[in-house]
Formats: C-alpha cells, sequence, structure tokens
C-alpha cells in the first residue's frame, strides 16, 4: 500500500473519530436520552414531561459539587412541582455515594449510574454538569462546573425563563 493513501486513510479515521465523538456530547438544543434504557440505580421521577428538569452530574469527590447540593436542594424547595432536580452520580462504588449523601441529606432525587452509560452518553466536560431542560425534554441550557452564587443566579433566571 502506497504511503499517500495510508496517510489519507489514517486521517479520515482520525476525523471521523474526532467529529462522531463531538456530535455525541448532549449539547444545548439536544433531547435528553430517555434514561429509563440506561439502568441508573434508585428510582426515576415518575413523569419528567411537561416539567422544567435540572439533572446534575456529580461525584462524591468534587468540591464544587458539594457546594452545588445546598443551592439544587433550594430550588427544588423553591420551585416545588413544577422543576425537578435529578441528580446522577458517577461514582464506581454506591458506598462512596451513600458517605457523601449522608454529610449532605438533600430532597431531590439522586440516582447512580453505576455502569457509566449515561455519563458516556452525556459526556459531561467536569463535574458538577448541569443541564436544564424546558418541558418537552431539551436541552436549554448547560452549565460546566458551579461557580457559587453566580451560578445559583444563572440557574434561577434561567429557571424563571421556561417556566413564563
Amino acid at each position: 500500500m502506497n504511503t499517500s493513501l495510508l496517510k489519507k486513510i489514517i486521517f479520515t479515521t482520525l476525523l471521523a473519530g474526532i467529529f462522531s465523538s463531538a456530535l455525541a456530547a448532549l449539547k444545548v438544543g439536544d433531547a435528553l436520552p430517555d434514561l429509563a434504557t440506561f439502568k441508573l440505580e434508585g428510582k426515576l421521577p415518575d413523569t419528567l414531561k411537561g416539567k422544567i428538569v435540572v439533572v446534575d452530574f456529580w461525584a462524591s469527590w468534587c468540591l464544587p459539587c458539594a457546594e452545588s447540593f445546598p443551592v439544587m436542594d433550594e430550588l427544588q424547595k423553591k420551585y416545588g412541582g413544577r422543576v425537578v432536580i435529578l441528580a446522577v452520580n458517577v461514582d464506581e462504588k454506591a458506598a462512596k455515594m451513600e458517605k457523601f449523601l449522608a454529610k449532605h441529606p438533600v430532597t431531590f432525587t439522586v440516582v447512580r449510574d453505576a455502569q457509566q452509560k449515561l455519563v458516556a452518553t452525556v459526556e459531561p466536560e467536569t463535574m458538577p454538569t448541569s443541564f436544564i431542560l424546558d418541558g418537552e425534554g431539551k436541552v436549554r441550557f448547560l452549565h460546566k462546573g458551579f461557580h457559587g452564587d453566580e451560578t445559583r443566579k444563572q440557574y434561577i433566571s434561567e429557571i424563571d425563563s421556561l417556566l413564563k
């Protein structure tokens, strides 16, 4: 095989890999995949349809996640049944998640992606990463990381805009 053709094949393969991984990550405008198909540990809310949903990917070792949990809990209490907060834990061991939750008890739904299938589909870049979905399940806002009161104010503004 000639080297020019080999280089073209390698380049095309690399390029395809880059574009396919870029297209795989969940982004603003995309619909959240059906969570029931990922065999998450824990009970998912009965219905998310028609509700504003904040899907928050987090890990027990993540310091900003610990800072974001009181804000997520505040949002759940503030908006009640109009908004669903769904925290998706990515820890490999359930015990780590449970230890974290013992220190940071919350009123919102927490599930664990033990098989890492949802994480592989959504591809959050950092912990925490939050997706705010409209009533049709489409991502309208994306937050990478948690930046204290600045992020809190953005959540409230974005949720309020979707509730109007």
